[in-house]
Formats: C-alpha cells, structure tokens, sequence
C-alpha cells in the first residue's frame, strides 16, 4: 500500500476508532475562485465537526496521498495553479510523477478506501453526459460506486447530465441508489424530479446498516445516498432547464469535452443564474456533509 498522510485531526479520529467523513478537493481547486473555495471548505468541514464527526479532506500535493488537510495546506491548495483533477485513470500516475491533484468523487473513493473510511460527502456525482450515445462521455464515478465500498452522499447527480441514463446505469451495475427521507431522486439543484427513488431510507441508522449488509453478503461497491437539498435555498428544475440547454449548446459550439465539459457548464450557469447556482451548491455540499456525519457515527456504532 502507498504511504498517505493523514492530518492531525484526522490521525487522532483514526487512532481513537472515532467517525471520519471524506471530503472531495475538486470543489476546491475546480469549483469555484479564492477565497470563496477555502472558506467553503471549510464551513464543509466544520458541519462535518459539529455533527459529531471529523472530515477528511482529500488530496495528493506533491506526490503524496493527504488524507485531512492542515489549515495552511487547504490555503495553498486553494490558490494553486494548473492543479490536475484526478479521478480512477490518473491518479496513481500523479503520485508516481510527484503531481499535485485534486480528487473526483472516484478518486476520493479511492482514497477513503485505502485509509479505511466508509462515508463521503460531496455536491453531485459524475455521471452520463447528455449526447453520451455519440461521445461516450460517462463519468468514471459510476464504476466507482459499483466496485468501492463506500458510501457516496450526494444530492444526486449533476444537473448537467442525462439523469435517466445515469440512473439507469447504476441499476445495470448494481449500485444501491437510496434517497433519503422521499420518494423521488432529487436532482441537484432541485429537491425533486419526475424520477421515482430505487429505494427510500428514513435514518442514517438504516444507511449505516445497508452498506455492513452489502459488505457481509461479500458484494462490492458502495451506495449512493440521494440527500435533497434544503427546499429554502433549491431552483426548481423548469427554471433550470432552459439554462443548462443554452450551456449545453454553447459547450457544443465551442467543441468543449472530456474533463473540461463539467467546469465549463457549472460555470457558465453560475453567470446565467447570476449567482444562484453557486449559493444552492454550497448549501447542498453543506447538508450532505450533516447527513454523512450521522451515518459515519451510525456505523461507528
């Protein structure tokens, strides 16, 4: 196994058997300008504290896995440049090379399974691209949740993508997809959707017990847990819909792909909503930090 490093707090969460959450680094490096994205990050880490657990916050700076960032680390981190977003293809590569990367919600998989923690909270998971049946631009998070035990909690997949097509290739490759206390996946920005929930689990006890379940019967993966975001601060999807139609097209246009498709359409619906989007990503990044708080202290129990 590679050498990781693992903060203080995050050390000490480990030595004592205590709950940890893993927190993804791309909403660092790739989701918004400093100093909103340290001091997001932060506000992330500290409702994973004040729930009860300790975060985790994952990168590789200069080579090296850290698992739990120092303060002055997550300060660098956030004003780096030309950082590399890393997911399940290139992470080992970074390593190898000395790199400095900032991890996807595969990659953080990745690296909360080799450190032994269960629960990872992040915004939205990758997923199948609209047009995916020409390009075949499918996040490799998909795969991911198929084969690494951890659990994912997210307010669904990004609003960007093909959300059928996405759920539907969890179903083929056996993810759990759990929404959280309704009966209907959310849909990122918006608390709800036209798609009904696989499954539907009230409490993080329950959660908790699915995956030790999963992982007694010897079947790989982990779950998705659907968390709606907080109806106060949601868009609904009618008033999105056009908005990310003209992002689609003008990433189209401008013959944007691979890694650089997702950053593009954040951003530029971040500038049609004149700011709403962001607003709602920090407040379901926040919520679902809570919520894999709880299930990190279920399962500890």
């Amino acid at each position: 196994m590679i050498p990781i490093h693992y903060s203080a707090e995050v050390a000490k969460a480990r030595a004592e058997d205590a709950p940890i959450v893993a927190l993804e680094s791309t909403i660092i490096t790739h989701g918004m300008p400093f100093p909103q994205n340290v001091e997001t990050a932060r506000l992330v880490e500290q409702d994973v504290r004040d729930s009860g657990a300790t975060p985790a916050t994952i990168a590789v700076l200069n080579g090296q896995l850290h698992v739990g960032l120092e303060a002055d680390t997550l300060d660098a981190l956030g004003q780096a440049k030309d950082v590399a977003k890393l997911s399940r293809a290139d992470m080992a590569a970074c390593i190898a090379t000395g790199g400095t990367g900032a991890t996807t919600v595969a990659a953080t998989m990745i690296a909360a399974h080799l450190a032994g923690i269960h629960v990872f909270a992040t915004g939205g998971i990758g997923g199948v691209h609209k047009g995916a049946e020409d390009t075949f631009d499918i996040s490799a998070d998909l795969h991911e949740l198929a084969q690494t035990p951890v659990t994912v909690v997210a307010a669904g997949a990004k609003a960007i993508l093909d959300l059928p097509k996405t759920f539907e290739v969890l179903e083929t490759l056996g993810v759990p997809v759990i929404a959280y206390r309704q009966d209907m996946l959310p849909a990122f920005w918006s608390a709800t959707s036209d798609m009904p929930a696989p499954l539907r689990m009230n409490s993080a006890e329950d959660i908790a017990t699915a995956q030790q379940t999963r992982t007694a019967m010897g079947l790989q993966g982990g779950q998705l847990i659907t968390n709606p975001i907080p109806q106060a601060t949601e868009i609904p999807a009618a008033t999105l819909a056009p908005i990310i139609a003209q992002a689609l097209a003008e990433a189209e246009a401008q013959n944007i792909s691979a890694k650089a498709v997702t950053p593009f359409l954040l951003g530029r619906i971040f500038e049609l909503t004149e700011g709403r989007s962001l607003t709602a990503n920090i407040a379901l990044v926040r919520n679902n930090a809570r919520l894999a708080a709880q299930i990190a202290i279920a399962m500890c129990k």
